[in-house]
């Protein structure tokens, strides 16, 4: 079962093949949410110092039942975060905020501040700064684990140009119809696991003919068939919701797409419009 499987992080680590993200879950309702998740299986559990939800989500990790290291949680280090002392000190509120002794894994949120995301001013320094004090923090035995999030090839290549630690995790916007292929080349290439996050791209996809179609086919929703999607691509995908019904059936992704539908998958033309989502970066096309 998915549940059950993991991937290897390039030092070893071992991470759940399936997530749960928590964006937009009220920091007043994530810890039920865990404890629903942990219930059905899930072990891994993503959040963010920008979803301010990150005392629930430790909270719920400390009462669900399980000893810590059964489970794997990810947070990612706020993106407006580029100098070291900023990063430090955010790094020690996130252990402080899930009132936890180690994190499994701390992403740099993204390249730039949400601002200026995709801005002319890369952060190249600022991203170093950033990344050294968590390669500190790693070494430390704070964190198990680190990596980056929305980062391209050019930003990659600026930390893996002078880093003591390669990161060991991309995690970006991957689903039907937005597909970085070459991204996600290049980062195996490198040893970096792709994460995909919004695999059913905030549900923009899920009454796409083609994709509700071959869903169909095989006996399962249409969300089961992007996670499932992303699976078959190496990706690790962070599907979100705070129903449990929904949790329940975003898990149940054990079955096998044919490379023909792969394939038909792969060529379908990216989503334009995301909705009320649009109005996020990530979202909006740049």
């Amino acid at each position: 079962m998915i549940r059950s499987e993991y991937y290897t992080l390039s030092n070893g680590v071992q991470i759940p093949k399936l997530g749960l993200g928590t964006w937009f879950i009220e920091d007043a309702n994530a810890a039920q949410v865990v404890r629903d998740a942990v219930e059905l299986g899930y072990r891994h559990i993503d959040t963010a110092q920008a979803y301010e939800n990150e005392a629930g989500v430790g909270l719920g990790m400390r009462s669900c039942g399980l000893d810590r290291h059964q489970l794997f949680v990810t947070t990612k280090l706020a993106a407006e975060i580029k100098t070291y002392d900023e990063a430090v000190k955010a790094i020690d509120g996130s252990l402080k905020a899930m009132q936890l002794d180690y994190i499994d894994l701390m992403l740099i949120h993204s390249p730039q501040p949400w601002a200026a995301f995709r801005g002319e001013d890369p952060c190249f320094a600022g991203n170093r700064e950033a990344w050294r004090a968590l390669e500190d923090a790693y070494k430390s035995g704070k964190l198990r684990a680190i990596g980056v999030s929305n980062f391209l090839q050019a930003d990659l290549e600026n930390l893996l140009a002078g880093c003591r630690v390669a990161p060991m995790v991309n995690q970006v916007l991957a689903h039907i119809g937005n597909l970085p292929f070459e991204l996600a080349d290049y980062c195996r290439e490198k040893g970096i696991l792709v994460e995909a996050y919004s695999p059913v791209a905030h549900g923009q996809i899920l009454n796409h003919p083609e994709v509700t179609a071959m869903a169909e086919k095989y006996g399962v929703s249409a969300a089961q068939l992007c996670i499932r999607y992303t699976l078959q691509l190496g990706m690790l995908p962070l599907p979100k919701t705070a129903n449990k019904a929904h949790l329940a059936e975003n898990a149940m992704v054990d079955f096998e797409i044919a490379p023909e539908d792969m394939q038909r998958l792969n060529q379908l033309p990216p989503i334009q419009d995301y909705g009320e989502y649009s109005v996020f970066p990530v979202f909006s096309g740049r």
